[in-house]
């Protein structure tokens, strides 16, 4: 369906409508329909698709089987596109996701008044997000703007974007667990200076916004080979070492902090980093082969065989962090 939004917008550009266009044939073959384009207001380009379930009043394969059945509803988001039709705008909002500005954007305020227009209608309970990098980060902070407000929807993130330096990227094992240490440290030390965090009472957790996320799980598809988003990778299975070497206090601080966000928030930014996010469903491609950066950040992996997959569930709960396989 992400592909449906990505091949939707080059149909735009080189103009193929109707029998012409190559887009529909992603989404008919799930046995969805195009329900609403989703288009940017500042260069007119299509970014995002509502797709409507053609058998949403039962599953179409499992029609005694909640648990499978298909949303009614799913919504997604195209990442960036190099063309030239559309390169200029991709990049200014790329950049944006970078200083903590995406929920300033027209592109993202758009999103979100489709995304809460459909959720009026049919509850959060029949509405998926979905998206890949740049469209991965729209999806996630839709998703956990809705969360905040309670309101927890399913969400499919493939590479999103990790805005951070990607220590995991470092060969190393000692260096690299000697800088993810020296980085918690840091971060605690800036949200206590900055914020006057406290972790010691559990009344003030239950109020605190990043605790309130735990209760949504994203699912995350990264590459350990790709720099944009294999930091997410780095960021949960150190959270799960500080919790066994008993530190687990500190790495709470700042596992919900970051310099960037700090910072953004002292100088009146939005003040929180995108990818800080308690709890998801990891999945990582640990394909063995060589991968260049367009194959180990695009989307043509995750139709590759599942035997390259590993999956493992990260779950942040008001006292500590646990791994449920």
């Amino acid at each position: 369906m992400i592909q449906g939004v990505f091949v939707s917008e080059r149909d735009r550009q080189e103009k193929r409508i109707k029998d012409d266009a190559l887009a529909p044939i992603w989404w008919n073959f799930l046995h969805f329909d195009c329900f609403q384009i989703l288009v940017d207001p500042i260069d007119s380009s299509i970014f995002g698709i509502i797709y409507e379930y053609k058998h949403h009043i039962t599953n179409h394969f499992h029609p005694m089987s909640p648990q499978s059945a298909s949303p009614r509803y799913v919504i997604a988001f195209r990442g960036t596109v190099t063309r030239r039709e559309t390169r200029k705008r991709d990049l200014h909002l790329d950049i944006k996701l970078a200083i903590n500005g995406l929920t300033r954007d027209l592109r993202y305020q758009t999103a979100c008044q489709a995304i809460q227009g459909i959720i009026s209608k049919v509850g959060p309970n029949n509405v998926w997000l979905a998206g890949h990098s740049l469209g991965a980060a729209i999806a996630l902070q839709a998703g956990k703007d809705m969360a905040k407000r309670g309101c927890y929807i399913e969400t499919y993130l493939f590479n999103p974007p990790y805005l951070c330096v990607p220590i995991e990227k470092l060969s190393d094992p000692t260096l690299k667990n000697g800088v993810r240490i020296a980085r918690s440290v840091l971060n605690a030390g800036l949200a206590l200076a900055f914020n006057g965090t406290k972790i010691s009472s559990t009344t003030h957790e239950q109020r605190d916004p990043f605790t309130t996320l735990s209760c949504w799980t994203p699912y995350l598809f990264l590459n350990p080979k790709d720099p944009i988003c294999c930091e997410y990778i780095g960021y949960f299975e150190h959270r799960e070492k500080m919790e066994e070497w008993g530190v687990g206090r500190i790495e709470r601080i700042a596992t919900k902090s970051s310099a960037v966000s700090i910072l953004s928030g002292a100088l009146g930014g939005d003040g929180e980093a995108l990818h800080l996010i308690p709890s998801a469903f990891v999945t990582k491609n640990v394909i063995v082969k060589e991968q260049n950066f367009m194959a180990a950040h695009g989307l043509l992996q995750w139709w590759e065989p599942h035997p390259f997959w590993q999956s493992k569930h990260y779950q942040l709960n008001l006292l500590n962090l646990t791994k449920h396989n």
